[in-house]
């Protein structure tokens, strides 16, 4: 079991000094495979014996109290790990059944410091923007954007810099909790216990807080909640998965929001995506070690829709004819490739179903 053990945690140490997300172990037919997600890449690392390879997704199950005899479900799980640099690192782990045994993915969630908003966002102005919504004292902020755009960094380091600069009492809810910070106020969603999202947002809002940080608004309920925390005096920001910023506002319908809801609460919406920087000295993609020694290798884009903007796609929504101009994300992305700061295939990564 000693070098299980140490198998697992030479794993973990090297997936976090590549700085990856994900560590991907899955078994095959005669073999098993190791692969890292760093950036968006699928990095294959290691081949091992499918043997071997029961024995490890065991042996994490274990530190994750996890169900070690059940193979046939899936499930999920969390851990703790210290890394040799002495920095905690947050595991979640999700087992899924398969036609050759049980595979398993561990998403890895740095604790460590959170980045300033100005070290996020490939270009400055959109900072300010951001910062300048905080100093709403209520109504509703949506971020949206796909699974691993960065939305929760974001968020994160909107609430840290107004915990600093503003003396809020900030409170989340999340599922889960996947930055833990000693500056605010974070509560898990535990349906079990009876901590839904919308169970948990209500139970909040008699805490007397200032900003409430809801992890995802996913249902009618939750959606419902939010609007009246909104208005009823507080800063509510949250994260939704639509294509694109005005598609929020659509998606809020679908929940039976209704539109004079909306006018009333929402003061901004933030489609968001995490491109890669163009690497200074590779002249096409970086190589496993030259992203190894890069400090920063994908930075935040974002379409922001605020102010006269919001009000004339809300006046859409209604079925009126109106006029509007704000930076989408095609365009972020154009400028952002024009100045050499992006590889061109960006464009088609994140634009190509943009078109027409």
């Amino acid at each position: 079991m000693q070098a299980i053990e140490l198998l697992s945690e030479g794993i973990i140490e090297e997936a976090c000094s590549l700085q990856a997300s994900d560590i991907h172990i899955i078994p095959k037919k005669k073999w098993a495979m190791v692969q890292y997600r760093v950036d968006d890449d699928l990095i294959e690392k290691q081949m091992m014996k499918k043997e071997v390879c029961e024995r490890m997704i065991s042996h994490f199950k274990f530190l994750a109290s996890m169900d070690i005899g059940e193979r046939r479900r899936p499930q999920n799980g969390a851990l703790t790990l210290k890394t040799p640099n002495l920095h905690d690192v947050h595991l979640r782990l999700s087992t899924l059944p398969t036609i050759y045994e049980e595979s398993l993915v561990i998403r890895i969630l740095p604790q460590g410091q959170i980045p300033a908003l100005d070290q996020l966002s490939l270009f400055p102005s959109t900072v300010t923007k951001l910062l300048s919504i905080l100093n709403h004292s209520h109504g509703l902020m949506i971020f949206t954007g796909p699974t691993g755009s960065g939305k929760t960094t974001t968020l994160y380091s909107l609430i840290h810099y107004a915990k600093k600069h503003f003396k809020r009492n900030i409170i989340t809810l999340e599922d889960p909790v996947e930055t833990r910070s000693d500056e605010v106020l974070q509560v898990q969603v535990n349906e079990k216990a009876g901590i839904t999202y919308a169970a948990g947002l209500k139970a909040i809002l008699r805490h007397d807080p200032d900003i409430i940080m809801v992890g995802e608004i996913r249902d009618a309920e939750t959606a419902q909640i939010a609007i009246r925390a909104a208005l009823t005096g507080h800063l509510v920001l949250s994260t939704m998965h639509t294509r694109e910023a005005k598609g929020a506002i659509y998606r809020l319908l679908e929940f039976d929001v209704s539109l004079s809801e909306i006018e009333q609460t929402l003061i901004a919406v933030s489609a968001q995506r995490l491109v890669k920087l163009k690497c200074p000295y590779c002249s096409e993609e970086c190589s496993t070690y030259c992203k190894k020694m890069r400090e920063r290798r994908r930075l935040s884009v974002y379409e922001l829709l605020y102010g006269r903007n919001l009000s004339a796609v809300l006046k859409e929504a209604k079925g009126e004819q109106t006029e509007y101009y704000y930076p989408t994300l095609k365009q972020v992305i154009k400028k952002g490739i024009a100045l050499g700061y992006l590889y061109p295939q960006t464009y088609d990564r994140w634009v190509f179903h943009y078109e027409d």
